[in-house]
């Protein structure tokens, strides 16, 4: 890829990031209800961009190679809140963030610990994306899923692995 069509990818895969789970946090906020969306799927997205970000900061590659992930990350806790208070749950919310807190944690006690989480990382993803399509397959009813908040993670993806 040209050095200069590699800055634009580079620099719009930042871009969309930045927004990604803005489409699919304004369904949910105008239904104010999150059907369709599925807790459990949201739950291992978190956990592989979290796992992501620590392998990152403790290897420490620089700023520009994870830049989005703490972005995506808020955006998700917000996302995730907003689910469990539209289906009643919201004091689960704060178990899910001791875990996740405990977990961080955890990540780096040994070394072998965070590069086995980090080789797991891609397939955490993967069934992250195969959980939800099961929940909307077995709902029959996508309620407030966003297909653009897909398509930019589907576009996210083909540019990280240009720009990387």
């Amino acid at each position: 890829m040209a050095p200069g069509l590699l800055d634009v990818a580079h620099l719009t895969t930042w871009a969309v990031c930045a927004v990604i789970k803005l489409p699919q946090l304004v369904a949910v906020l105008r239904a104010r209800s999150a059907w369709g969306l599925s807790v459990s799927s949201l739950l291992l997205e978190l956990a592989g961009f979290l796992v992501f970000l620590r392998y990152q900061i403790y290897y420490g590659y620089p700023l520009e190679t994870y830049l989005e992930y703490p972005i995506i990350i808020a955006q998700d806790v917000i996302l995730l809140f907003c689910i469990m208070h539209f289906s009643g749950k919201a004091k689960r919310a704060l178990v899910y963030a001791v875990v996740f807190w405990v977990g961080w944690h955890m990540l780096t006690l040994q070394k072998w610990i965070i590069d086995l989480a980090m080789n797991l990382c891609t397939f955490i993803s993967a069934a992250s994306k195969l959980v939800q399509l099961q929940h909307l397959w077995q709902t029959k009813d996508s309620g407030q899923a966003s297909a653009l908040t897909w398509g930019m993670s589907a576009y996210t993806c083909a540019g990280k692995l240009q720009t990387t």
